[in-house]
């Protein structure tokens, strides 16, 4: 910080810069805004990345159009080809950094990987932003074996990462058991503490102000805004605490106990977004399939060998190769299960499916090379006119989070920019 006329102690320089960090942490632990208003068909968003990517080959179709041929994994979402869309030649623009890129898929941050780089707010965030206090729950950030602290597809509006959630029960507890009402008001005293950490954090930002040269006071000043913001939430929070939490319509799941079960926790995950979306608990989840930081994960109909990072540098090994392809058409069975599912949900005159956009791909074009160029995208449902594949240039990508902005109209959240976006997408239009 600089001052012109007075200087301030390093411990005073930490405290402040402790509090400015430690803000958006409990912005985002908030459990989150005031009642919901009543909307009969909500849009809602289900954005999920593996880290891993797919084989291109195998994954985007050789033909662009309406007509295109069904490539091999996207034979296996046959039953839903009028009902989704297929991306090629999309990236973010400047976003590299190998595996880094993964905390960029939702914020498109450029240079995951570089020295000071600080993350920016991701899609889910910026849809809560907006629409967030009208469910329980402004978001959901979920994970299968998710690197705790380290990776996760949600980013705070000051690129604070957002933990995930990693066991399926975890959030079925979330989203449907109460506890008992000594737990429930334990729960609003902390609120209430919280909101009193919120006043006395602004009163000591204050003190400090009086000590700051013009341009740091303004920084500050953005500072109290957000920590009023954080009050109110607080405040809006306790209301949901003693409201009852909707009646689990299934059995609380059991997590699988090894991380090799990785298809097992994904297809839970899935059946927990369903639920989470059914009941109207939230309107934005994110999903992170870490599949870096998996094992020798269990395919079904198939023998795999390998850890699930040391087969995506494949060096075109035949073996290699024919494990990734099973392992990636069981995904896209999942994601095709998880389409049938909530086209079976019944909402009003639609279906869940009709009013959820869901985002499936990849931060990686190509693993075995750690390339963020061509990014492998599919996106299904959510009322737009599906049944395509826009294929882009695959030289000098088309920019993706032009799909974000179209995406955050067809929610009726009118917002012309996100990010290095330069509009909405091409192509993409809503039904």
């Amino acid at each position: 910080m600089n001052s012109p006329s007075h200087s301030i102690s390093r411990r005073q320089f930490l405290h402040g810069t402790g509090v400015a960090l430690a803000l958006p942490f409990l912005e985002s632990l908030s459990p989150r805004r005031a009642l919901a208003e009543t909307d009969a068909t909500p849009r809602r968003m289900l954005a999920i990345c593996n880290n891993l990517g797919v084989l291109s080959d195998g994954f985007f179709p050789e033909t662009a159009g309406r007509d295109y041929r069904l490539s091999p994994y996207l034979e296996e979402l046959a039953a839903h080809r009028d009902d989704f869309t297929v991306l090629s030649g999309v990236s973010h623009p400047g976003v590299d950094g190998s595996h880094s890129s993964d905390i960029s898929f939702l914020t498109a941050a450029p240079h995951p990987g570089g020295g000071g780089f600080r993350n920016t707010i991701s899609l889910d965030q910026f849809i809560a932003r907006d629409i967030g206090h009208l469910t329980r729950f402004p978001s959901l950030t979920l994970g299968v074996n998710a690197k705790a602290g380290r990776r996760s597809l949600s980013w705070t509006e000051s690129g604070v990462l957002i933990p995930c959630e990693n066991k399926a029960s975890d959030v079925y507890k979330k989203l449907f058991l109460q506890g008992s009402p000594n737990e429930v008001e334990q729960q609003i005293q902390r609120l209430k503490l919280g909101e009193s950490i919120m006043d006395t954090v602004a009163e000591q930002s204050r003190s400090l102000n009086r000590r700051l040269g013009q341009d740091d006071r303004e920084r500050l000043d953005q500072y109290f805004t957000a920590v009023r913001d954080v009050e109110q939430r607080l405040v809006k929070a306790q209301h949901w605490e003693r409201l009852p939490k909707p009646t689990a319509p299934i059995a609380e799941p059991v997590d699988p106990r090894d991380k090799a079960d990785y298809m097992g926790m994904t297809r839970l995950m899935y059946q927990m977004a369903r639920l989470a979306f059914e009941t109207d608990s939230t309107r934005a989840i994110t999903l992170l399939l870490d599949s870096s930081n998996s094992p020798t994960i269990k395919v079904e109909g198939a023998k795999i060998t390998d850890g699930y990072h040391n087969l995506s540098h494949h060096g075109k090994n035949e073996k290699k190769l024919a494990q990734l392809d099973a392992i990636d058409r069981s995904h896209m069975r999942l994601l095709g299960e998880l389409f049938t599912d909530l086209k079976a949900t019944q909402e009003n005159e639609s279906t869940l499916f009709d009013n959820t956009t869901v985002i499936y791909g990849s931060n990686f074009g190509d693993a075995n090379k750690h390339t963020t160029d061509n990014m492998p995208i599919l996106v299904a449902g959510g009322r737009f006119r599906h049944g395509q594949h826009l294929a882009f240039d695959s030289e000098n990508n088309y920019p993706l989070p032009n799909l974000f902005v179209s995406l955050l109209q067809s929610m009726g959240l009118e917002h012309e920019r996100f990010a290095t976006s330069t509009g909405t997408m091409t192509g993409f239009e809503p039904a």
